[in-house]
């Protein structure tokens, strides 16, 4: 394993200048908050007035000022959370590893702090790399993104490059993008089960699998474009998921607005958008 090019195997964990936050947080439950982050400092032979001062520092930077003499069982699990991350960084880190560093928490505290962690991040300067299954949590979060699958790297890039361009039928089923189908592309169409689907110009040719996002998915009236059965409608808060049953082929996710939603049972028309379609490699054949 190599960090800044140098070899780490013979170097002490203690030694490599890397922080952990794990998912749990393993706080200290007999020792307050203080001495919580203060932990890596006293390990590190910092004197007690510099533990001390490091220790409050870092918790007027999470948010928490004054919470150095409280005990960890009367914490919030999301002011847990920052205790971890405070004492995580108090020996100033060359990396920061996060391990699902928001997976305990309700949605609504996930949401508010993922975005107090980025801009906290972003003051630092530190750099971290955050493991995640929560794709919503990786993009908020990153500067770069890598999906793996099976302990290899399958895509690298930006959040934008990834959500606009992933590179296989794997990524975009990670990313949440259902509507997936083997195709053969020929000019600006793809041959699918769901019947000819625009693509981009100058998109590559011939065998592979199509990606339609579910904004791509234009719901119509029943006599134009794909016949489909409206099925399950899902409310996600500014839209609406629906589910929509062709004769052939797998069910296709849309989103529509909430005046615009189909009635569930409605017999509707699809038709695609070419913005809105990703040719893909075709997956390997075993």
């Amino acid at each position: 394993m190599l960090f800044d090019d140098a070899d780490q195997a013979a170097v002490p964990v203690h030694r490599r200048g890397v922080g952990l936050m794990f998912q749990d947080h393993q706080l200290f439950p007999h020792q307050d908050v203080a001495a919580n982050v203060a932990f890596g400092l006293r390990m590190h032979g910092v004197p007690r007035a510099g533990r001390e001062s490091r220790a409050e520092e870092l918790l007027d930077l999470v948010g928490l000022p004054g919470a150095g003499r409280r005990a960890v069982a009367a914490l919030s699990g999301g002011e847990q959370q920052r205790v971890a991350l405070a004492r995580a960084l108090a020996p100033r880190p060359k990396l920061l590893m996060l391990d699902e560093p928001l997976g305990q928490l309700d949605r609504s505290l996930r949401e508010r702090l993922v975005v107090e962690l980025r801009a906290l991040f972003g003051r630092l300067g530190t750099t971290v790399l955050a493991v995640t299954h929560d794709q919503g949590e990786a993009f908020a979060l990153a500067d770069r993104v890598v999906v793996m699958r099976d302990g290899r790297i399958t895509q690298a890039g930006t959040p934008l490059e990834v959500w606009q361009r992933p590179a296989s039928a794997f990524v975009a089923r990670f990313l949440g993008f259902d509507n997936v189908v083997e195709a053969t592309v020929t000019g600006t169409a793809a041959d699918t089960v769901w019947g000819k689907v625009p693509v981009p110009d100058g998109s590559p040719q011939g065998r592979c699998d199509l990606l339609v996002r579910p904004a791509g998915v234009r719901i119509g009236a029943s006599d134009a474009g794909l016949r489909c059965t409206v099925g399950v409608r899902t409310f996600r808060g500014h839209h609406v998921t629906v589910l929509l049953d062709p004769a052939e082929g797998p069910a296709l996710e849309a989103v529509c607005t909430l005046r615009d939603t189909p009635r569930e049972g409605a017999v509707v028309g699809v038709e695609f958008d070419p913005a809105e379609t990703v040719v893909l490699p075709p997956a390997a054949q075993p």
